[in-house]
């Protein structure tokens, strides 16, 4: 039973698909973070100011906070905020990824449309039906 474990972990696709989980997760880290630091405060800028992450609606009438953190602390709220910036990162790491895929499919067309190069063989026979046509 070991032997046929440790058969199955190391076939190919099970550490191909370990090595894209950890791939993923480092490259979740960097979308988060270009959001998070980037293209949030450039948002905000441009409307003046806005935090998304900030923005809640109190599902009950104790809540009086200003702020998601402290009104989280009075009761139940809707932070539709949050979400919206969750959203945005996930569109930012879909188009990225679509945009990767597209350049790959790309380089595989480039190298599908160029002919293999001949192999030894069929250079020799090339050579030979060449010859016994001038013949």
């Amino acid at each position: 039973m070991l032997k046929e474990f440790r058969d199955f972990a190391m076939k190919g696709n099970v550490v191909d698909l370990a090595v894209a989980v950890i791939i993923g997760a480092a490259f979740g880290a960097i979308v988060t973070s270009l959001v998070g630091d980037i293209i949030m405060p450039i948002i905000g800028a441009i409307t003046g100011g806005l935090d998304f992450s900030n923005y809640f609606t109190g599902l009950s009438k104790a809540v009086t906070a200003t702020n998601l953190a402290d009104a989280k602390k009075q009761g139940a709220v809707l932070a539709w905020g949050s979400f919206l910036t969750l959203t945005i990162n996930f569109l930012i790491i879909a188009f990225v990824l679509f945009m990767a895929i597209k350049a790959m499919n790309t380089l595989k067309r480039k190298d599908a449309d160029a002919p293999p190069k001949p192999t030894r063989q069929e250079e020799l026979l090339t050579e030979i039906r060449d010859l016994l046509k001038k013949a």
